[in-house]
């Protein structure tokens, strides 16, 4: 027999109908463990270490699961193709490995990206391996979730009375706007001119440009600070030479 786990219960009766009688298709009903919400569920300290729990609603269904691994041969993780379907995957097949029931046992992971019996089928017949980046980037946000939204939200619900929870996305966001709020707010507003010429070279064209320097003196930002410095080197400019 072979267990091929999903994630939806409504694919796993479509895929079981497509595989025939040597499958048996189960649906993981989603995460079936996360980050408890307490203190220490994820450690800075220790390479920021995670702690997962299995959730109550999903101990039904992983024991269907585990009974079901017991039995079979070969394991096929067929959760959905995309970064979560991928932490899916690993946390059944972290799950099943530390209630020992992999010795022995083929584990493969595949993906179908349509539910039809020849995406099925091609999916089945080309496995592949967990994808670590893919899992370490659910694992990477699942971690700012909780670092950021476990510490801010109470601190947020004291000062915000009704607010719901501060996340990673948001709390960063609106650092950015606070702090470009502030530079605005200490700005300090300085006036300064610059200054152009207009003149034709020797094919009789117009040119323009801007003077880099006058009397030996480098021209920056804020050499003309007024109107009278400006007339002041237009006369400058005017009595020379060319």
């Amino acid at each position: 027999m072979n267990l091929v786990i999903v994630e939806s219960p409504a694919k796993a009766k479509t895929i079981n109908k497509y595989l025939g009688d040597k499958y048996i298709v189960l649906a993981s009903y989603g995460h079936i463990r996360d980050l408890p919400s307490k203190n220490g569920s994820v450690d800075p300290d220790q390479d920021f270490k995670m702690e997962w729990e299995v959730d109550n609603f999903s101990k039904k269904y992983l024991k269907q699961i585990t009974d079901a691994a017991k039995d079979s041969s070969k394991i096929i993780l067929a959760t959905d193709p995309d970064r979560e379907g991928e932490a899916i995957a690993w946390h059944v097949k972290e799950y099943l490995e530390e209630k020992k029931l992999l010795k022995d046992k083929e584990i493969e992971r595949v993906v179908f990206n349509e539910i039809t019996k020849k995406a099925v089928i091609h999916g089945i017949e080309n496995p592949r391996q967990i994808e670590p980046l893919l899992v370490d980037a659910y694992m990477a946000r699942r971690a700012l979730d909780y670092l950021v939204g476990f510490n801010i939200s109470p601190i947020l619900w004291t000062k915000l009375p009704g607010s719901k929870s501060a996340g990673r996305v948001q709390s960063v966001a609106l650092r950015l706007i606070t702090e470009r709020e502030h530079e605005i707010e200490s700005f300090n507003p300085k006036e300064f001119w610059t200054l152009s010429l207009k003149f034709r070279n020797e094919k009789n064209q117009n040119i323009t440009a801007s003077i880099s320097q006058l009397d030996s003196n480098k021209i920056e930002k804020f050499s003309f600070k007024n109107k009278d410095e400006i007339n002041e080197a237009i006369l400058k400019i005017n009595k020379k030479k060319i």
